[in-house]
């Protein structure tokens, strides 16, 4: 048996084809395909509020936000995988017919106990190798804080934490804000601290 036959692998068009028609969203990871779990509330709710606000910010002008019905298309050279970020913006989008992008310059992940290890591992592997992606964003579910891994004017990313209601993302590679207010209205939480900090200045904390 072939490690094709033993895994069932899927071609890229045989997935995007399925896609279309499917009820449930699927994400691919060269030839595997996995199903998609729903999300909680919270989850939606502060996925919801980032594509709002893009969106507003946006309207108009040649950069536009994506919510999660459409995927992000990263290639590799040992292979092909397609991902649903919960928002994202492109500044050179696909052609309309097309049901992904290739060219996400700002993502959003909204993260939970269950999705961790996946966000901040495998498909942040993934997004930072995307040419033209500036800045990925991990939102997490349970306090008002985002991890911001932008890429910096050698190439590589740094670690940024933005922590509190006060605190604001620029991104100026899209010309707007993501201020963290706004990202989490309607959503409470215990404890809300406040400010933008660095990963060196969490280190200096601990």
């Amino acid at each position: 048996m072939s490690a094709a036959e033993k895994w069932h692998l899927v071609t890229v068009e045989d997935y995007l084809a399925g896609e279309e028609i499917s009820q449930v969203k699927h994400e691919y990871r060269d030839g595997v395909v996995y199903a998609m779990a729903g999300a909680r509330n919270v989850h939606n709710d502060i996925a919801g509020n980032a594509f709002a606000s893009l969106h507003t910010q946006l309207r108009g002008r040649p950069c536009k936000p994506c919510n999660s019905d459409t995927k992000v298309r990263i290639r590799f050279f040992h292979g092909i995988r397609f991902y649903y970020p919960d928002a994202f913006v492109v500044c050179h989008p696909n052609p309309p017919d097309d049901t992904f992008q290739d060219a996400p310059v700002v993502i959003l992940e909204v993260t939970s106990p269950s999705t961790r290890r996946t966000d901040l591992g495998e498909k942040k592997d993934a997004y930072l190798a995307i040419p033209t992606l500036a800045a990925y964003l991990v939102a997490e579910s349970n306090e008002v804080a985002v991890q911001v891994f932008r890429r910096t004017s050698n190439g590589d990313f740094r670690r940024e934490v933005a922590l509190g209601p006060e605190a604001v993302i620029d991104l100026p590679e899209i010309g707007a804000t993501l201020a963290l207010a706004d990202l989490y209205e309607g959503v409470s939480f215990e404890d809300e601290p406040d400010g933008l900090h660095t990963a060196e200045d969490e280190e200096d904390r601990e």
